[in-house]
């Protein structure tokens, strides 16, 4: 039974954000027997609320947030900012759960050099390359509790990093671009290998297996089977007595006591109406961009760079991760339009190596091509000698939607001062607040990976036989949906914004645990490490709670 909180007496804990991480956190604290008010600026959408409409999630932006989430962005500070909706810059869904909930449900482990690659690579010049404060061997257990308690489905593979117990469900059937990709890859003498993800693959802990729909990639799941925290962790919190969740309200500021201390966070309810929870403690999760927004909102004159941001560190070092595409056509059908997105991964090149003459290292999946539905096949994977019109981009259409595959190539990208989110100055969204401003331009080293990676592709899908091949241009990025690094952790307070164990330095009843925590970007799928390092900071958070340290 969900609880009820008056707004004037402080509860123990206020979470700002429902997905991925903040959903984590509220279930591990109620569990610990603290009471928790969930803020999320999105509705509470059920299984019956999704349904298969690419007008509604790829061109309306209905799971985004649609026209109210106004974003600005520019490549350098040297530009003028200007609104970008289809799709806004920073992706993440407005929605209880979060990106969860949209997420194509890929659910890679990051790899011990991941948390200490400046240590092993030294540092890069003009850079903001550092290594994290911990280690994959202290994260490691929580990457197990996260396979376990939402549910992954997968098998280890030649790359993997150590595990401490196997995953909690069987990989996913192999589809068809799995099965080239690895024929292809092993010509190659390649290693290809099962792709996790946090997808079930049949029932587990009262939720139904996959349905093999393939509406995975921007779209909820209207099984339950994508291990989202709407199907996880959230039902929990709730049932716990302890948890009360607040949909449609928007964080507007968090405000501080006389000794700097969090007191309240106002927000604004679904009626338009200002409130304020008092709480003896904040856990900020609302993703890489609304998280040091909400930050530079809450100023003032004891904070007057923004809350938290002694260091200058709050909304710097955004990183996206950098990615490529690569298509494929074959004479026979492969269907891959069905099930999810990708059933297999290579994993050769994800280390960094220096014989390549740049930095960087990541992965290349075969998959149904981007977004896997009629709309966006025809107005994205379209070779570029056809014409995308007339009766020849027709019969194009009909034999190629069946025929067609992708190999996404996703790795690193460095941390740069340049690439961050700041508060709009002139532009607000519909609620008043400043407009997420996002500067991004990819390192020269992000591009020449994603060039590196994409001529990997074409070699293994040449391997696989297919009829056609074609690259997506390889050119700076204007955004998405990784929003890593600007809120980053350390144990140094002037050159970080969070310490190991998520607090702020500067305000000890305040945490933040998100993707913003992020010291390196990984390789390409964040979300795991997100939630695992949710599971770690809930531990510690809970504990600082009973001995009375917030």
């Amino acid at each position: 039974m969900s609880a009820k909180f008056p707004t004037r007496k402080p509860v123990d804990f206020v979470v700002i954000g429902s997905g991925a991480a903040g959903g984590v956190i509220a279930r591990e604290l109620t569990a610990a027997g603290l009471d928790v008010v969930l803020l999320e600026q999105g509705p509470h959408r059920t299984r019956a609320d999704f349904r298969h409409d690419e007008l509604a999630y790829f061109f309306n932006n209905e799971l985004l947030g649609g026209e109210g989430n106004v974003q600005t962005f520019r490549h350098t500070a040297a530009e003028v900012a200007v609104p970008k909706s289809d799709p806004p810059p920073a992706m993440y869904a407005r929605t209880v759960g979060g990106s969860s909930v949209h997420f194509s449900g890929n659910f890679w482990r990051f790899h011990p050099v991941d948390f200490k690659e400046r240590s092993k690579l030294g540092a890069i010049a003009g850079t903001g390359f550092e290594d994290w404060p911990i280690s994959y061997e202290e994260l490691e257990p929580y990457y197990t509790k996260v396979d376990w308690e939402i549910g992954v489905s997968g098998a280890p593979g030649p790359f993997d990093p150590p595990r401490s117990k196997a995953y909690a469900l069987p990989p996913m059937p192999v589809k068809s671009s799995g099965v080239l990709f690895e024929a292809g890859a092993k010509k190659l003498g390649l290693h290809p290998q099962v792709a996790p993800v946090a997808v079930l693959s049949q029932p587990y802990n009262g939720r139904p297996g996959c349905i093999h729909c393939g509406f995975c990639m921007g779209f909820g799941c209207e099984v339950g089977a994508k291990s989202s925290t709407l199907a996880t962790m959230i039902p929990q919190a709730l049932a716990s007595g302890r948890c009360e969740l607040r949909v449609n309200c928007a964080a507007m500021r968090i405000e501080t006591d006389a000794h700097g201390r969090v007191s309240e966070v106002a927000y604004r309810d679904g009626n338009g109406r200002t409130q304020a929870q008092r709480a003896r403690a904040v856990v900020l999760c609302a993703n890489g961009a609304e998280t040091p927004r909400l930050l530079l909102m809450s100023a003032s004159t004891r904070f007057p760079h923004g809350l938290a941001n002694g260091s200058g560190r709050v909304g710097q070092y955004l990183m996206n991760n950098s990615d490529s595409a690569t298509h494929a056509l074959f004479d026979e059908p492969l269907n891959d339009y069905k099930s999810v997105q990708a059933s297999r991964i290579l994993h050769d090149f994800y280390d960094s190596d220096p014989k390549r003459g740049f930095y960087g290292g990541g992965a290349i999946d075969a998959r149904s091509f981007l977004g896997a539905t009629p709309m966006m096949f025809a107005l994205t994977t379209v070779p570029p000698d056809v014409p995308q019109w007339g009766a020849e981009y027709k019969r194009y259409l009909a034999h190629g939607f069946t025929r067609n595959m992708t190999s996404l190539c996703m790795g690193t990208s460095l941390a740069l001062e340049t690439n961050n989110i700041t508060l709009d100055p002139t532009h607000k969204d519909s609620l008043g607040r400043p407009a997420i401003r996002v500067t991004y331009r990819d390192h020269d080293d992000d591009l020449k990976l994603q060039r590196f990676l994409q001529d990997r592709a074409v070699e293994i899908l040449d391997a696989a036989g297919a009829k056609k091949v074609w690259r997506e241009p390889v050119q700076p990025g204007t955004g998405g949906p990784h929003l890593l690094g600007t809120c980053r952790m350390g144990d140094d307070p002037q050159a970080s914004v969070v310490d190991r164990y998520h607090r702020t330095h500067e305000v000890r009843n305040l945490f933040i645990c998100d993707g913003s925590s992020f010291v390196t970007s990984g390789r390409g799928q964040p979300t795991m490490t997100i939630q695992a390092l949710a599971f770690r900071a809930a531990e510690h958070i809970a504990a600082f709670a009973k001995k009375g340290e917030i």
